[in-house]
Formats: structure tokens, C-alpha cells, sequence
């Protein structure tokens, strides 16, 4: 089994590395620029069809441009594009949402649930929601796109969207829709959530290098050593996680439940690991305004939260293992 990214997957990831060192900036807002040159590649069309318009490819190859925008912390949403861009495709009634979405006109945001700030709201045109059981898209306008809340996460406009999606919006799908949508979108958050602690690594390695102190590079002594050390044992165990799943899902394998939780349960611990020995690793220039990984730290602390958490995903795995165990079935 051939476990390393295609020839083709590998030009998608140089082609979409090469586009966001030129113009991710994530102090400055909603990436306007970067964001036209992402629809003009046809990225947010990874997964749909030829025939639709799209690249006709895989969650892999999702969760390869993800990666590469976690590492940049882009502000742009992406991840929202492709989650809705799925669900709508797949309700088949949604034909000109679908076009509006693919072709960048329209903005999209995914609530899952009511308690929790919805990343890109402010700016989005339509919302999918899940309300209980049944998926909702919900057209936003003036009057109901929400206003920006103050938030850590500068990269990333956040809004309540308070929606009574039985009654604004129009339902494509129940529960086995629900259930795919929340899985997809705990293995691509892990994607991205491995992109920023990767960064975070490289940026932890240089430092330890350049950095002096009692006339010795602080990557010299053994506590660093350790910390950048048990990053990389993370980062790869991260790596490992979120592209199973996405290989799961793609694939349409029966593990896909349980390989998805699985990469959110470890991405979100790792990444907060990994979070804070960079911060220890780089010491007070790492708090500081002035250098980026603060930006890091508080976008990986909204994706540890998005489409459940730690603890949410070990209770559905729990769930998801009893079933099977119950059935007489295999767990490994």
C-alpha cells in the first residue's frame, strides 16, 4: 500500500503553496485577491464533478489544499466551499446555489451548532445549518447575515447566526446527511489543523537554531531537544489521522465514521501540544503581536472547538465501537 501522495496530488500541493506564499495575509482581512485565484483554479471545485464544472477529484485532495492553507493561516473559506458545495450537490435540487458557490459569487459558512460562533458568517450568502436531525441551506441577506464579532481569531470573521432553519431555510437532507456532513467536517478541519502545527513545528526548529543564550543555539540544549521532538511525533501522528480519514471518506470505506472522529479526537489534542510547546520553544517573542505564531495558536483553538471537540468525538467513537461490538463484529 502506497501510503505518500500521488505525482498529481503532490503539483496541487506546490501549486497551491506557490499561490498562497504570494498572497495569503492574515493580518489583513477577508483575502479578497486570494480568494478570486483560488475560484480561477477551480480549487473550490476539487470534489465536484467534470461534468459539473468541478476537478472531478477526492477528499484527499481536499484535504492536501487544506493542509496548505492551515499552514498559511488563510483567510479565506474554503473549507466552508467545499462542505456545502457537497451537500448541495448531493440534495440535486440546489443546481444554481451550486453554480453561484463553485463560480465564487456566493459565499458559504456551515453552522453545526447553535452554542458556538460561526466562522465566515458575516460575510457569507448562504448557511448551511444543521438543525437536530435535518440539514438547512439558508440564503443570507442584509437582514439576516449577522454582525462580526470581536475574536481572537483575526483570520477568520466570526457571527452568531441565530436562524430558524425549519422556517427560512430549505431542507436537503436528514440524518444520514447530518451525520456525513459532521464527519467531513471533522477530517478536513483536522487537514487544517495539521497544516498550522506543521508550520508551527518549522517555525519552533528554526528558532531553536538561531536563538542564543549562554553562548549556545537554544536548540542545543537537551529540554528543547525534547519539546521540538515530541512536536514532530504529533505533526506525523496528525498526518497519519487526517488523511486516513480523508482517504476513508473519499473512498466511501465503512471506517469512514470511525477514522474521522479518530483524526479529530488526536488533531485536536496534538495541536494544542504542539501550540504550546512552540509558544515554550520560541519564549516571550512568541506572545508578542509582532510575530505570526499567535496566529496560529488562536486559529488552531477555534478548530479544535468545530464540528466537536475532543471529548464529543471519544463519546462518538465510543458509540460507533459499541455498535460493532455488539453486532459480533471486528473493532480493528
Amino acid at each position: 500500500m502506497d501510503f505518500e501522495l500521488s505525482d498529481d496530488q503532490r503539483a496541487l500541493q506546490e501549486a497551491a503553496r506557490d499561490v498562497l506564499t504570494d498572497l495569503a495575509r492574515p493580518r489583513d482581512g477577508f483575502g479578497t485577491e486570494l480568494w478570486k485565484a483560488m475560484v480561477d483554479q477551480g480549487w473550490l471545485g476539487v470534489e465536484v464533478a467534470e461534468d459539473a464544472g468541478g476537478l472531478g477529484m477526492t477528499a484527499v485532495e481536499s484535504a492536501v489544499v487544506l493542509e496548505e492553507l492551515g499552514r498559511a493561516v488563510a483567510p479565506v473559506p474554503y473549507l466552508e466551499a467545499v462542505l456545502a458545495l457537497g451537500v448541495l450537490t448531493a440534495a440535486g435540487n440546489q443546481q444554481a446555489m451550486v453554480e453561484r458557490v463553485l463560480g465564487g459569487d456566493a459565499i458559504a459558512c456551515v453552522a453545526w451548532r447553535e452554542d458556538q460562533p460561526v466562522p465566515f458568517a458575516p460575510v457569507a450568502d448562504v448557511a448551511i445549518v444543521i438543525a437536530g436531525d435535518e440539514l438547512y441551506a439558508v440564503e443570507l441577506d442584509e437582514g439576516r447575515r449577522p454582525e462580526a464579532e470581536p475574536a481572537m481569531d483575526i483570520t477568520r470573521p466570526l457571527g452568531w447566526l441565530k436562524l430558524d432553519a425549519s422556517t427560512t431555510g430549505t431542507r436537503i437532507g436528514g440524518k444520514s446527511e447530518v451525520d456525513a456532513l459532521l464527519e467531513r467536517g471533522a477530517a478536513y478541519t483536522s487537514a487544517e489543523m495539521l497544516g498550522g502545527a506543521d508550520r508551527v513545528l518549522s517555525m519552533s526548529v528554526d528558532y531553536a537554531k538561531e536563538r542564543h543564550q549562554f553562548g549556545r543555539p537554544i536548540g542545543s540544549f537537551q529540554a528543547v531537544k525534547h519539546r521540538c521532538a515530541d512536536m514532530l511525533v504529533d505533526v506525523e501522528g496528525m498526518r497519519s489521522a487526517a488523511y486516513y480519514a480523508a482517504w476513508c471518506i473519499g473512498a466511501q470505506h465503512p471506517d469512514a465514521s470511525i477514522a474521522a472522529s479518530t483524526a479529530k479526537v488526536w488533531c485536536s489534542d496534538a495541536a494544542k501540544r504542539v501550540m504550546a510547546s512552540g509558544l515554550q520553544v520560541h519564549g516571550g517573542i512568541g506572545f508578542t503581536w509582532e510575530h505570526d505564531l499567535h496566529l496560529y495558536l488562536k486559529r488552531s483553538q477555534l478548530d479544535q472547538l468545530r464540528f466537536g471537540d475532543a471529548a464529543f468525538h471519544r463519546d462518538r467513537l465510543a458509540a460507533l465501537v459499541r455498535s460493532r461490538v455488539e453486532a459480533g463484529q471486528s473493532v480493528v
